[in-house]
């Protein structure tokens, strides 16, 4: 049997340039659509302890390794036939090159300039990240280059999350109303929830985002929503892996790196910024792009999705 490592914590997101300790759960998440590639292997894969929930209880996962200094000694004694580094972090190359295996997939250290290089294959990811220009204007779906790296190819395999909810349908529509702390600028403003929120009032039922202070009692929110309306955030992979329908407000990220399987919509912010999407945390605007998706355009595409109810 083959044994294969993939590490990733979420300190980096693949196709983004900033590195940092705080772990993207939603890049971890969706990283789990390679796991199709190693049906009949023995896969570990090393991940932050912040991002071990949605790994727990992986099917396809054999061994879930969280990373700390302890660790480091005993996976350099190991012996893989791939490896995949999906980390840009230069600590984490350099642990990476430093495990024996017969194939490398993913980002190295180049030990000449101590900052990460790709192997063969990852080009174009390395490419994304580190050329804005470039991630600006990207059309491939996130999957497809993850899917690249690791050497195979992307034919649509779904993501794969160990956590089973029990939750059944409670509510029509998820308001999933705040982001993560790293990009506040992906952020609807409140006022324009609030609106929507009483926009549906008589047409639907709804509920706010519960359970951010614990993986699993947010997973079972998500799951007991027929539709999940959201920025591009954790939650949006979340309801992506249950299957949930989704409608997904973007503004400063590109939308075209998200693949929705058929399970829902994209708005996009009727403004004419040219810097749309700018990829950064902060706008230079005082009123951001975000304000320019119109609540009373959220609740129309609502009742596409849904239907309308009496």
């Amino acid at each position: 049997m083959a044994k294969v490592l993939i590490i990733k914590l979420g300190y980096s997101e693949t196709l983004d340039s900033e590195i940092g300790k705080v772990p993207s759960l939603g890049d971890v998440l969706r990283t789990t659509v390679v796991l199709h590639l190693f049906n009949d292997a023995f896969v570990t894969w090393l991940v932050d302890e912040r991002a071990y929930p949605f790994l727990k209880d992986n099917r396809c996962i054999a061994r879930i390794l969280v990373y700390n200094e302890d660790l480091v000694s005993q996976i350099q004694s190991e012996q893989f036939d791939t490896i995949i580094n999906f980390e840009k972090d230069p600590d984490i190359c350099a642990l990476s090159n430093l495990i024996k295996a017969k194939r490398r997939y993913g980002f190295r250290l180049d030990e000449k300039t101590g900052k990460s290089k790709y192997c063969e294959g990852s080009e174009d990811a390395f490419r994304i990240c580190n050329d804005l220009k470039v991630k600006r204007h990207n059309k491939k779906y996130w999957q497809q280059v993850i899917m690249e790296i690791a050497g195979g190819e992307w034919n649509g395999q779904e993501y794969i999350l160990g956590y089973k909810p029990k939750t059944k349908l409670k509510c029509d529509v998820g308001l999933n109303w705040t982001v993560g702390a790293k990009w506040p600028n992906k952020a609807w403003p409140k006022e324009c929830w609030d609106k929507l929120a009483k926009l549906l009032e008589g047409h639907y039922t709804y509920s706010w985002q519960e359970g951010l202070n614990n993986v699993n009692e947010y997973i079972e929110w998500i799951n007991s929503c027929r539709l999940v309306v959201t920025a591009d955030s954790l939650g949006q992979h979340i309801a992506i892996a249950l299957k949930r329908k989704v409608l997904i407000l973007y503004g400063p990220t590109n939308p075209h790196e998200t693949y929705l399987y058929g399970l829902g919509e994209k708005l996009l912010p009727e403004i004419n910024y040219d810097c749309i999407p700018c990829l950064k945390n902060k706008c230079i605007y005082k009123k951001s792009c975000m304000y320019f998706i119109t609540p009373e355009r959220v609740a129309k595409e609502i009742t596409v999705i849904l239907g309308k109810k009496e």
